[in-house]
């Protein structure tokens, strides 16, 4: 562990401290370990910089970005001409002892990032994320092809995904739900709950561990913000807000207007997102390979080595459709989500064909 300074500024007024979970054994977690610091930061710090401070940002907004270190709450100085968007909820950073200028993001772990219409760039979600929940509910909203969506994103982000169904108690028999996400992806967790009760916290808690960073995503009016106002227990002072649905559609309202980390009750943390209407494929084709596992170790059986899967003779997967044991639909998903990522990535140019892109740094 770094000797890195933990102490901080004193929190805001009228904001509490965070209370840490009293945890015994011969090697008991310190207070960094407990917002999720590991050996991966730690050997990222220099050794001019061990006097820095280890802040940890719990939300990012126009013009600001809190954060939150072992002492509870506190605020982020930025450089002149920053820009909040370069920032995550879950990123890492060091901060100036003296003024509490940030001097720079460490390395992210994983990020959960999109790319939106039309713009240029990805758009932050969520860093240092150990797993995804993919929020949908047992009603019109759940929708596979959504869902494979959000599996790419999380494979593509270096997460583990887990599908939440929520809602389970407003129908007879959850269990097509059920089956239906499992078939998604091989070895695919899925969990069934009522997110307004206890027993969510329960069946959640495998992921929810000390130190783990969680991250919710999903339509609006799934349960998202239910779920982590659960998880987070009735004694937060975070608590989110909830909305209803229409029932023709369940379509539900944004009540979560911005990204932010919360405590949960058992020792972890949770990122709360707000609900995404679109989702596209961009830039992603491990995630699909992930996805899409049985095509992805059925190709290199191939005749040949640039097989498309579509007309070629001695096609492995061809061959799997023809014997049942590949679902021609699914073949075909594979193909869509495939082109959809090749048309939506970007292909960067410049006067003579190629161009640099330099990365920031803080």
């Amino acid at each position: 562990m770094s000797a890195i300074a933990t102490c901080g500024k004193p929190t805001h007024d009228g904001v509490p401290e965070f209370s840490y979970p009293t945890l015994t054994g011969s090697n008991p977690p310190s207070s960094l370990e407990l917002l999720g610091w590991s050996d991966f930061f730690a050997a990222q710090v220099e050794p001019g910089e061990t006097e820095l401070l280890v802040r940890r940002i719990a939300s990012v907004h126009r013009a600001r970005i809190d954060a939150i270190d072992v002492s509870g709450p506190v605020g982020i100085e930025l450089p002149p001409n920053s820009n909040t968007a370069d920032f995550a909820v879950g990123d890492w950073v060091l901060a100036d002892p003296l003024t509490g200028m940030l001097v720079r993001r460490l390395d992210r772990k994983t990020v959960f990032q999109r790319r939106a219409e039309g713009g240029h760039g990805q758009q932050l979600a969520a860093a240092n994320v150990d797993t995804l929940f993919i929020v949908t509910s047992c009603n019109a909203d759940f929708n596979p092809g959504r869902l494979e969506r959000y599996l790419i994103m999380a494979n593509q982000a270096g997460t583990d995904p887990v599908i939440v169904l929520t809602k389970a108690d407003t129908v007879e028999d959850a269990g097509p739900f059920e089956q239906q996400a499992k078939a998604l992806q091989r070895d695919l967790p899925v969990v069934v709950l009522n997110a307004r009760t206890a027993d969510a916290v329960a069946l959640l808690k495998p992921w929810c561990g000390v130190g783990q960073t969680v991250t919710l995503v999903g339509s609006s009016g799934v349960g998202k913000s239910t779920l982590v106002n659960t998880l987070a227990g009735p004694q937060s002072d975070t608590m989110q807000k909830t909305g209803s649905i229409r029932e023709r559609d369940a379509k539900g309202r944004h009540t979560t207007t911005a990204r932010s980390l919360h405590a949960i009750g058992g020792g972890g943390w949770v990122i709360d997102t707000p609900g995404i209407r679109t989702l596209y494929v961009s830039d992603v084709t491990d995630g699909i390979d992930t996805l899409f596992a049985e095509i992805t170790d059925l190709a290199p059986n191939c005749r040949f080595r640039d097989c498309t899967h579509a007309h070629e003779p001695g096609c492995a997967v061809q061959a799997a459709v023809a014997k049942g044991e590949l679902s021609a639909d699914r073949l075909e998903r594979w193909r869509s989500l495939l082109a959809e990522n090749r048309d939506r990535t970007p292909v960067l140019s410049g006067p003579k064909g190629n161009k640099i892109v330099r990365k920031k740094k803080y």
